[in-house]
């Protein structure tokens, strides 16, 4: 496919201002309009620096300044969260604290307190629940809720997600922001557009069009490694990967073909999970030329596992199992696992097993090249406050 612009055009600009600009009722009737294919009513859920607004909710010194937790200054820490005063110095979630230290030498680093991050956690859920029974936390501070079928404040869902911020606001004095949509992916997205303290709404028939002029790093589920790739393929925004099909993505991208494809045009089936639990996290790459040194594969599942630890902590959890997946070039794919005593809740944990997992897959076809490689961790469960005192990463 040719290379093309990723620059968000004017009719693009011009669509959010006009999608800013609906009401409430707006969405609803669209909704309730569309009686051959009925559509849904998401609310996506999202705190605002979550951690860090709690430090700065218990400790007024804290308030309006430059807020990081986790990690030490000059340690080997690696940053939880950070408050939008440490984010306008390029601060941010996964970053090792002595790298975050020069950028923001004024911050105020502090301890996490998952024990109090879960207490707040479980006061969203039951205003959550006062709305709707159809609630997935995704993590401690994000949560979707399905309002299809809820009759309250007219059971219009723009008015539910306001009065849902402000018992938020009201109960446990921070903030959140909320998107609105026909699906939990654009909800997702929608909920991200302004931060922080934001509320905005995608239309049922805006969806696609904004999604077309959405960069294509800002879509959920494609990690840096997944944008790098897309980029390398031409790919930069909604309208690249919308002219893409379906065989030519399973090609490139593997699996999660389908799930691009579809999103790329505003389809996304996924129904809110109100008994959903995780047991296990996993991130993959498909790489456009066969690996062959051991090396190089081992710095990328260091690169894949340390970002995968990090999205673990955002959700508040920690695991037992790492998991290595390698996929040869014939197709022959091994995966090695190893469960770690104590836990795995640092990137170090998950790194330092690495080589015996990759040795261990590689001797069983030492002749072939290498095509795919993944890493995985399973036995997933709440974080245990007292047996974290300090997030670690080496350097």
């Amino acid at each position: 496919m040719p290379n093309t612009s990723c620059s968000v055009d004017d009719n693009s600009k011009a669509l959010v201002a006009n999608i800013k600009a609906q009401n409430q009722k707006n969405f609803d009737m669209e909704c309730i309009e569309q009686q051959n294919n009925p559509l849904r009513k998401v609310i996506h859920i999202d705190m605002d620096a979550f951690y860090a607004s709690v430090e700065q909710r218990d400790n007024p010194m804290l308030r309006n300044r430059a807020v990081i937790v986790g990690g030490k200054p000059n340690g080997r820490g690696v940053v939880a969260a950070c408050s939008y005063e440490a984010r306008e110095y390029g601060v941010h979630s996964a970053m090792p604290s002595a790298q975050a230290f020069k950028k923001c030498p004024h911050a105020i680093f502090v301890k996490p307190r998952f024990s109090e991050y879960q207490a707040v956690s479980k006061q969203l859920n039951t205003i959550f629940k006062s709305f709707s029974p159809l609630v997935e936390p995704l993590s401690l501070d994000e949560a979707y809720i399905d309002v299809s079928n809820v009759s309250i404040l007219g059971g219009s869902a723009l008015r539910i997600a306001k009065e849902i911020r402000a018992q938020i606001k009201q109960q446990t004095g921070l903030v959140a922001s909320a998107g609105v949509s026909y699906n939990k992916f654009l909800a997702k997205i929608a909920s991200d557009h302004d931060k922080p303290d934001g509320l905005f709404c995608i239309l049922p028939a805006d969806g696609e069009t904004f999604i077309a002029g959405l960069p294509i790093g800002r879509f959920y589920g494609v990690g840096r490694a997944t944008e790098a790739r897309m980029q390398e393929l031409g790919i930069f925004n909604g309208a690249d990967l919308r002219r893409w099909t379906l065989a030519e993505l399973t090609q490139e991208l593997g699996k999660s073909a389908h799930y691009y494809f579809n999103i790329a045009r505003g389809i996304d089936n996924r129904p809110v999970r109100s008994s959903r639990t995780r047991k296990s996290l996993g991130t993959e790459r498909t790489f456009s030329e066969n690996l062959t040194s051991a090396m190089a594969m081992q710095d990328k599942l260091n690169e894949l596992a340390t970002q995968l630890v990090s999205d673990m902590l955002d959700k508040g959890l920690q695991g037992s199992t790492l998991s290595v997946k390698v996929r040869f070039a014939n197709f022959d794919t091994y995966t090695r696992s190893h469960s770690q005593p104590g836990g795995i809740m640092t990137a170090e944990d998950a790194t330092r097993q690495i080589p015996f997992l990759l040795a261990r897959a590689l001797a069983e076809n030492p002749a072939q090249s290498v095509r795919l490689l993944g890493v995985s961790i399973s036995g997933l469960k709440p974080i245990d406050p007292d047996a974290i005192t300090q997030l670690s990463l080496k350097l």
